[in-house]
């Protein structure tokens, strides 16, 4: 058995190395089951800087889980960067 498949770009890092990245990680969340789909985004976000972005991939308009991540981690700026009607994709920065 296999699980689901995560895609994830390089992600900027604040470790020190010197690589800042200029590219958000990207998450395609239609691979993963329904029932567990907004924890793993919001695991992501909270890996995700002030500033940062990350780009999500999701079956259908996420504005519950925009709106879930808003009540808990405060503003961000959504940008719909594809809108269906088999993907929407949607750049997430936080404040």
């Amino acid at each position: 058995m296999t699980g689901p498949e995560l895609t994830l770009s390089p992600m900027p890092t604040a470790c020190g190395c010197g690589d800042a990245g200029h590219d958000a990680p990207e998450l395609d969340v239609r691979t993963i089951p329904h029932s567990i789909r907004h924890a793993v985004v919001l695991g992501a976000w909270s890996a995700i800087a002030g500033g940062a972005s990350l780009v999500i991939v999701a079956p259908h308009d996420p504005k519950p889980l925009l709106a879930q991540i808003a009540d808990r981690d405060g503003p961000l700026t959504v940008t719909y960067l594809d809108e269906g009607p088999d993907a929407w994709r949607l750049r997430l920065t936080r404040a």
